[in-house]
């Protein structure tokens, strides 16, 4: 058929049942983006004859005849190799103004969208927007675009200095223009495709796989089983250090303990053929005993998730006090039974957080190739290139110089890439078959198949004095981490850790279990532990408070540590952390005074009750155990700057912030700089972007090399030009010394002047965040509306506001989703219910109120410039502080989240009662 594409005629041949957006994107239209494969997150959004449309909903055959307009075609830059260009389209000038995007795969879609909205439409935003989901951004700066709202700094507003100011992203052009490049926007000739055959068992060993029907169906070329794999365990889980995490994993394993786990793999010629000849396997299973409550699995006889047998070996997992345990910590500072006996009031709760996904739009996946040298190429969705390409070589027998990971912009993390899901599959379809392979997770393998945030069971005993004074503290923390341990240490000793290091407390106790059960495996999410035990005891701080008739606020001031206090959690052994900067009391005092100038709510009626609430968060910006980052600048005959840095952009900022700090350093304009990341062909190393690390390891290394580049320039320039290093200063176009100008294209004149530094993460600063929350409370149906959201945070010397305050935002509204419904539901035979978006609800655009943000005057000492991170730590408080204010607003005290209507009309029926005297 003939397709009429942004004004090209192109011949097509669509299969049968196939959308338009796969065709779209097979004739190389990557601006259209595949989130979802059912019309609920419209990513894929395209104008067919001036209407938008999901283009994943409609028959490809239905495009015939009729104009298909694509992000491409709206204006900005052609396809590569095209040519030319034409002008942005207002909408997407817009977005770039505003700044209306993050990590960038949901804006294609967005600005389609947008793009075609009528007067009225714009003022209901939250219909109009309803079929497109953002999962970064929070929506504010989507609102903003939309109105004509700029965010970003004008040029006639800029002063000397880079940072400090709301420089726009280096990639907005192309993010908002289509042509940004995420991890399968390539086109790959010869491209074999991947797909997995998954268990139906929760714990079952493989008996036999019958390849023969697979291998007979046309198009199929490969299929691979645990006797094709390597032996080797290894965990899914990304450290620098690979002994933070138990080898409990193989690529492909003949135990399957969880329902979805890989069985096999086909590799065929398109989807289609590798989905058939996944079908066509024959699997015969011994079926076992599953175990899915981690209580249960740590009592006497319960079926063993990782039994000794089936993997023997020193790489088996450490053996703890219990076979199911996949890691522990205990601890105790002072006298917890005495603390307790000292208290006037004692407050004891257990508090339930649920399973969430991280729902980024750009599912986990990776592409594969032999390049000329016979080197083995992943391109993957990833937060760790460096990382797992040691991975890789170590788990196939490679030269680590034999293997290239990259990343091309990453469609959102959160954690969740921070796991090797999908590249050890990859490379081994590679490398037995000598070819290109893709494979690229549809939504219902990101959801049944991939990790989640860790559910806790947390239970918190609080000890205070009529005055508030606390006397003790103790946690008891149950996580279960699933099927494997990937992440599971780190997550109960993060989790456990400034939670309770926060409070000046003589006495403090901690025991906590990660526990392995037959079920979708858990691992690094937002926060890493921190939200869920915060939740739990910001929830129980604020019972206390009530108990002793003292304000919430009041009761953090008289309690919190200050400069010069230790930080101490369980345990009084040495450590790194330090208070590089405190604005911890600015935080409180910023939010109670927002909180108290709010004007009279406004409710609909007398059935709603309104309240308020605040919580308080502190975490570590840097891992334990070692964060590495290498950096490498030099200076081009042009006047501009080539900046290498080993991590990943997947709408953190980093790529913004790293180019303020090297111009900053080199007295030029971020414009100057063109920096490329993600690579590991780039730099030496690069542990990679997780833990809060982006700006501060990697900044840090870019300063260094940054500062040392300006020195050489400097020294280049006295040589040539005379008087003292000292005395020469770089700028924009050159270098100024005592006898004149020397302008750049003289200095490199033999060839660029480079140099390259490297940074480690110790020691490490803490930041802090304070969330304020007003909500109105329906009386018999039991719906919440956030009438006002307020957040306070620390984050040192602010190097880009407006990125910033898009962190803080999309942040609150990641958790505001967890705190009110998002939930990961699993049926009694351990398989995953909530298998798509529909099903699993991310916050829209309806669901988010504009949160307010304000920042503490800070400068840190640790940090690159005085900045720290504030990619984590905002989701933290979130929880607890709605789940303080519903209190205030009913009465009820909700122990456990997802806090639906439901839950909270029958707590606060049980309220009623209790205030009745009926119960």
């Amino acid at each position: 058929m003939i397709l009429h594409v942004n004004g090209h005629e192109q011949d097509a041949s669509p299969r049968p049942g196939q959308c338009l957006r796969t065709m779209l994107r097979e004739l190389g239209w990557f601006g259209v983006k595949k989130g979802c494969d059912a019309g609920d997150c419209g990513a894929c959004t395209v104008h067919l004859d001036g209407e938008p449309v999901h283009s994943c909903l409609l028959p490809a055959f239905r495009a015939e005849g009729r104009s298909v307009t694509t992000i491409e075609g709206l204006g900005g830059p052609c396809r590569p190799g095209e040519g030319g260009a034409q002008p942005l389209h207002p909408m997407q000038a817009a977005f770039l103004g505003a700044q209306g995007y993050q990590c960038g795969f949901c804006t294609p879609g967005m600005i389609m969208t947008a793009a075609a909205l009528d007067q009225g439409q714009i003022g209901d935003l939250a219909t109009a927007l309803k079929g497109n989901l953002c999962r970064c951004t929070g929506y504010g700066a989507i609102a903003d675009a939309v109105a004509g709202v700029a965010r970003v700094e004008r040029p006639e507003d800029r002063r000397d200095d880079p940072c400090g100011r709301s420089i726009p992203a280096p990639a907005g052009p192309r993010i908002v223009s289509g042509s940004a490049a995420f991890t399968f926007d390539l086109a790959v000739p010869d491209l074999l495709h991947l797909k997995v055959l998954r268990s139906p068992h929760a714990h079952a060993r493989i008996l036999r796989v019958d390849r023969a029907g697979a291998l007979a169906v046309p198009g199929v070329v490969a299929v691979f089983t645990h006797d094709d794999a390597p032996a080797g365990r290894f965990s899914t889980g990304r450290h620098e250090n690979p002994l933070d995490d138990a080898p409990d994993t193989r690529v492909l394993d003949p135990i399957l303990r969880f329902v979805g786990q890989r069985v096999a793999a086909v590799v065929a010629t398109s989807e289609a053929a590798a989905e058939a000849g996944c079908a066509a396997l024959t699997v015969d299973y011994e079926i076992r005993v599953a175990v899915f409550d981690p209580d249960e699995a740590l009592r006497p006889g319960s079926p063993l998730v990782h039994d000794g047998a089936d993997q023997p070996g020193e790489d088996a997992p450490p053996r703890l006090s219990h076979p199911n345990l996949a890691a522990e910590v205990h601890g105790e500072v002072g006298d917890v039974a005495t603390g307790f006996a000292e208290a006037d009031l004692v407050h004891e709760a257990a508090y339930d957080s649920q399973r969430v996904q991280h729902a980024h739009l750009e599912t986990h996946g990776a592409v594969g190739w032999r390049d000329e040298d016979g080197r083995l190429v992943i391109r993957s969705s990833t937060q760790t290139p460096f990382l797992t390409r040691d991975a890789l070589a170590n788990l196939f027998g490679l030269e680590r110089d034999a293997v290239r990971v990259l990343c091309g912009r990453v469609g959102g993390g959160f954690g969740g890439k921070q796991e090797m899901l999908t590249e050890d599959l990859v490379a081994l379809a590679v490398l037995a078959t000598g070819r290109p392979v893709k494979w690229e997770m549809t939504r219902q393998e990101q959801f049944t198949a991939t990790t989640t945030r860790h559910p806790m069971r947390v239970t918190v005993k609080i000890g205070a004095r009529q005055d508030g004074t606390l006397t003790a503290i103790a946690l008891h923390v149950v996580s279960n981490t699933g099927a494997y341990g990937n992440h599971a240490g780190g997550v109960i000793h993060h989790g456990c850790n400034e939670v309770i290091g926060v409070y000046r407390c003589p006495n403090k106790r901690v025991d906590g279990y990660a526990i392995y059960t037959h079920t979708l495996p858990s691992g690094a999410f937002r926060g890493y532990g921190l939200s869920q035990t915060i939740f739990a005891m910001e929830s129980a701080m604020d019972e206390v408070a009530r108990g002793l008739r003292l304000d919430p606020f009041e009761m953090r001031r008289r309690n919190v540590v200050r400069p010069g206090d230790p930080m101490v959690s369980n345990s009084l052994e040495p450590h790194d952390v330090q208070y590089g900067s405190y604005g911890l009391d600015q935080c409180l005092d910023l939010v109670s005074s927002a909180m108290d100038e709010l004007g009279p709510a406004e409710i609909p009626s007398g059935d709603w009750l309104v309240g308020k609430g605040m919580a308080m968060a502190m975490i570590d910006t840097i891992p334990p155990r070692g964060h590495f980052a290498d950096a490498r600048i030099a200076l081009q005959i042009d006047g501009h700057y080539h900046l290498d840095v080993g991590t990943a952009e997947f709408g953190n900022g980093t790529t913004t912030v790293l180019a303020q700090i090297a111009a900053s350093a080199l007295g030029t304009s971020p414009e100057r700089i063109t920096l490329r990341h993600g690579d590991t062909d780039r730099v030496g190393h690069d542990t990679g972007a997780y833990g809060s690390t982006g700006i501060v390891v990697a900044g840090q290394a870019t300063l260094k090399a940054a500062l040392a580049l300006g020195q050489a320039l400097r020294e280049v320039a006295a040589e040539r030009g005379g008087g003292a290093p000292s005395e020469c200063r770089p700028h924009r176009d050159g270098v100024s010394t005592p006898n004149g100008e020397i302008d750049f294209a003289e200095l490199v004149s033999s060839g660029p002047i480079e140099r390259a530094a490297k940074a480690d993460g110790s020691p490490r600063s803490v930041a802090f965040n304070v969330q304020g929350i007003r909500v109105a409370v329906h009386r018999s149906s039991g719906e919440v509306r956030i009438l006002d959201s307020v957040h306070a945070a620390d984050a040192g010397r602010i190097l880009n506001p407006m990125q910033c305050r898009g962190q803080v935002e999309g942040g609150v509204a990641q958790a505001i989703g967890a705190a009110l419904y998002e939930a990961m539901r699993i049926d009694g035979e351990g398989r995953v219910v909530t298998q798509t978006f529909r099903n699993y609800h991310i916050p829209a655009f309806a669901d988010v109120p504009r949160t307010r943000v304000l920042f503490a005057d800070t400068y840190d000492g640790i940090g690159p410039l005085g900045a720290k991170s504030m990619s984590e730590s905002p989701f933290n408080p979130v929880a607890p502080a709605l789940a303080n204010a519903i209190r205030d607003a009913t009465g009820a005290r909700l122990t456990a989240t997802p806090f639906a209507p439901d839950r909270i009309y029958l707590a606060v029926m049980e309220a009623a009662r209790h205030r009745d005297g009926s119960v």
